[in-house]
């Protein structure tokens, strides 16, 4: 995970914890509670797209480093076979 991702993943365990007292001392339809509910489902959701888009990142990656693979394994076998020629 990475530095983003840890930092939203405090966030959402500062938010959550303030939510519950909130809850507990002014109930769950307090104007306060609802707000901090609110901003912790926004930070749940920026979490979520912060994981999409290092998935898409990892799978850019690994295709990147398969053609180069590929690549080098076509070059190789181009040149082993232009050798023996």
């Amino acid at each position: 995970m990475g530095e983003k991702g840890q930092r939203i993943l405090t966030q959402i365990q500062e938010k959550r914890e303030r939510m519950i007292d909130s809850a507990k001392k002014y109930g769950y339809t307090n104007e306060y509670t609802i707000r901090c509910s609110e901003e912790l489902d926004q930070l749940i959701f920026e979490y979520q797209q912060q994981k999409q888009n290092e998935k898409k990142q990892k799978k850019k990656i690994k295709f990147s480093l398969k053609l180069m693979i590929t690549t080098w394994r076509e070059k190789l076998l181009e040149a082993k076979y232009q050798a023996h020629s």
